[in-house]
């Protein structure tokens, strides 16, 4: 018997970005744990991590993996950890870290947050064998600009607009060859009107933000101009 699971778009696209298998795979921020259960149910991983700060609803969720999958074994193991995601347990859980891989998806916090995160992980566990999954709600350009930064490369990009707002899903990895567009490179269909509402939309922001003096953003407003000039003339 398995647990009912209704994912929104977004959660399914990340789902779908996953594609190869892990040893771990680590739902922060997990919430109630859906994209972790469907993790889980396909066996994504060979042990899905849920972690989350708030204890009630990890309760809530151990108590449904208990039902659930903890009556007879089951090829993919799980664990909840009730910790920030800043101290994720990643050396207790591996045996052999240059061979170990790690899949950490961050989803639904902010790019301040995001960036906070990714570099608190880096800096403890950057000879690790370390993906990302990383959805943040905003400032993508400056979560970009940071990955760059720390010599995370792309390995795909997916862009989704849901509910009239833009999310740009990133899949990095420490060892990944190919590089980061600061504006994003392969997520663009501007074949979809959607897309290019989108980068019309980010422009304006930028623009509105140039207002202010003492911000500098010039040269990402070029960027993404950028974008829109290479779109052939209707």
């Amino acid at each position: 018997m398995h647990y009912k699971i209704k994912l929104s778009r977004r959660l399914q696209i990340i789902d779908n970005m996953i594609t190869r298998p892990y040893l771990h795979i680590w739902d922060c921020c997990c919430d109630h744990g859906f994209l972790g259960l469907t993790l889980l149910q396909r066996q994504a991983a060979e042990t899905v991590h849920f972690v989350d700060i708030v204890p009630a609803i990890l309760n809530q969720l151990k108590d449904d993996l208990d039902k659930y999958y903890g009556a007879e074994p089951q090829q993919s193991e799980w664990a909840v950890h009730c910790c920030d995601v800043e101290k994720l347990p990643l050396a207790r859980v591996s045996k052999c870290p240059e061979k170990d891989n790690h899949l950490i998806i961050i989803a639904g916090v902010g790019g301040e947050l995001t960036i906070k995160l990714v570099e608190a992980i880096l800096s403890k566990f950057s000879h690790y064998r370390l993906e990302f999954l990383l959805c943040p709600v905003q400032h993508n350009y400056q979560v970009r600009e940071f990955l760059i930064s720390r010599r995370l490369g792309l390995i795909t990009e997916r862009l989704l607009i849901e509910n009239k707002r833009g999310y740009e899903i990133l899949h990095v990895a420490l060892n990944a060859e190919s590089p980061i567009s600061k504006v994003g490179s392969t997520m663009w269909d501007f074949s979809r009107e959607e897309h290019l509402l989108y980068l019309q939309k980010t422009i304006a922001h930028y623009q509105r933000i140039a207002r202010r003096p003492q911000h500098k953003v010039s040269e990402i407003i070029k960027q993404y101009q950028k974008l829109l000039q290479s779109q052939p003339a209707c």
